[in-house]
């Protein structure tokens, strides 16, 4: 039985990391494109090889192994008095350094990135607390306010969720059109406060708070804002930071409305000016990868500080009244 049960969890760990493997292979080639060499010359055959392209693709920065080949060439030449080929070696060592990281110098240099890393940092993080405030509180009246139609009124706001969003996208640009909101950064902001999956999310895991606790702080003379915030809120911790991430990520990864209602580049985020980048310059795989990467590095932070609120998140909801 003992070993039945340990090749059963030998079998699921291993498909598990083999899917793993598989799903994060995208991720792990942008990186490796980012910091590929994209220009050597290859004293040996006299050949200039960009590894960018190269085929079969290389699975690793070439620049790493032929930066430490070039270092050993250097100091046997200087072991052996040639301070002259030494020297030379040192400046390949300082062209395959430059080359690596030429993604990121052109970048920060060339391109508005800063610009559009700060604009999509500045609506993910107002959208965000801004959601978490209106759907905790709409939550928390769905879950703990009786009231006729309460019930009729959460099934027809989950009802919403039904419809895709390509459909909305035509009456949303006309309103945003007649309140002169667009290419502003409000045309982002205002849509994306009405998410109702935080409501949904907010409503179900308030269920699951007592209300004894609510009703002795009536007692106890709080009012209904304070009540809120110092005895729900506090309680509503897990969910608000699941709430929160998922938030996060949905904004800051939010390319079709931004790239419909914005035509200023001071204002794009971060996925609008890279298809921008994208638009200018097709052939340059390498800096297309550095702008993918730089855009990936926030969510990969996010997903790792806060990777237990994840887990927890698909158990959210999951509460019935």
């Amino acid at each position: 039985m003992e070993l039945r049960r340990a090749s059963s969890k030998f079998i699921t760990y291993t498909v598990l990391v083999v899917w793993a493997i598989i799903s994060l292979l995208p991720l792990y080639w942008v990186f490796t494109t980012a910091f590929q060499l994209s220009e050597y010359h290859d004293e040996k055959t006299g050949q200039v090889i960009s590894y960018v392209e190269s085929e079969p693709p290389k699975l690793y920065p070439m620049g790493i192994p032929l930066y430490f080949e070039e270092w050993e060439k250097a100091r046997d030449a200087e072991a052996a008095g040639d301070l002259a080929k030494a020297e030379h070696y040192r400046e390949r060592m300082d062209m395959i350094v430059e080359d690596t990281f030429s993604g990121f110098k052109t970048l920060f240099a060339g391109t508005n990135i800063w610009r559009w890393f700060f604009n999509s940092a500045y609506i993910a993080i107002v959208v965000t607390l801004g959601i978490l405030l209106l759907d905790t509180m709409a939550g928390y009246v769905l879950a703990k306010k009786r009231f006729p139609g309460r019930n009729f009124i959460f099934w027809l706001i989950i009802a919403t969720m039904m419809i895709p969003g390509q459909i909305t996208l035509v009456p949303l640009f006309m309103m945003v059109g007649k309140l002169n909101l667009m290419n502003t950064h409000w045309a982002l902001i205002l849509p994306d406060l009405s998410m109702v999956f935080g409501v949904f999310l907010m409503r179900q895991y308030m269920l699951s708070i007592p209300t004894e606790l609510i009703e002795a702080a009536r007692i106890d003379g709080a009012s209904e804002w304070k009540t809120f915030w110092k005895i729900v809120v506090p309680l509503a911790k897990p969910a608000l930071a699941t709430l929160g991430i998922f938030t996060f990520m949905s904004v800051w990864n939010s390319f079709l409305w931004p790239i419909i209602v914005l035509d200023n580049a001071d204002l794009y985020t971060l996925p609008v000016g890279l298809k921008t980048l994208q638009d200018q310059n097709l052939a340059i795989f390498k800096l297309l990868m550095s702008g993918a990467a730089v855009a990936a590095v926030p969510m990969i932070i996010v997903f790792i500080a806060f990777q237990r609120y994840f887990i927890r998140g698909l158990t959210l909801g999951g509460v019935k009244e």
